[in-house]
């Protein structure tokens, strides 16, 4: 079994909480990462330089109907639902906002299921609402992979304990262990199955 999409979901304290995680991927990152962040919209171009920082995947703001490609970091727009969908594209959607959100985490992570089933992993990070965990129930549902930030070492405890409380996750660990985690689980994947 391999692992072609990665989605990732935080809001307060997300940013570097993500930095985090990107950092330890490496640059052989077999799959497509999708990051999901509440964030207001002046903030659109500022991110994705920010991101690219810390890690040496290349990070791209999405654009509609964007195709997705392994080892790319897609960065999900403010003010947008971003979707993704069966033939490997994302979609965006200006539809009312979830959760007071948009993007939101759950509609990411929600169609990321549907589309990739057990070849997605999903990962929610700190935040302080519950946003994320109602689509990371459906990943781990669908037979995907579902990891969340120990609340211990979130900025907000609220959206990864969300995410407990709301599915049996596959893993629950400490910031700073999540990157190097998700690159063994990703590239040991790929050496049981390199096809």
């Amino acid at each position: 079994m391999t692992y072609d999409l990665v989605v990732i979901g935080g809001s307060w304290g997300g940013m570097r909480a993500v930095e985090a995680v990107l950092g330890g991927l490496g640059d052989d990152c077999p799959a497509a990462v999708v990051v999901g962040l509440h964030r207001g919209t002046e903030e659109r171009a500022r991110l994705s330089r920010l991101l690219q920082h810390h890690t040496t995947l290349p990070v791209r703001e999405v654009e509609d109907k964007d195709d997705l490609h392994q080892g790319t970091v897609y960065l999900a727009p403010a003010d947008y639902h971003t979707l993704i969908e069966a033939e490997g594209t994302i979609g965006l959607s200006t539809e009312e906002r979830v959760r007071y959100a948009r993007p939101s985490i759950d509609v990411l992570f929600r169609t990321a299921a549907e589309a990739y089933r057990e070849r997605c992993v999903g990962i929610v990070l700190t935040g302080a609402n519950d946003d994320g965990a109602d689509g990371l129930r459906r990943i781990k549902e669908l037979g995907g992979v579902a990891v969340v930030q120990d609340p211990g070492s979130a900025e907000r405890h609220e959206m990864p304990t969300a995410a407990i409380q709301a599915t049996d996750a596959d893993v629950v660990l400490p910031l700073g262990e999540i990157g190097l985690f998700l690159r063994g689980l990703l590239l040991q994947a790929r050496t049981r199955d390199p096809a």
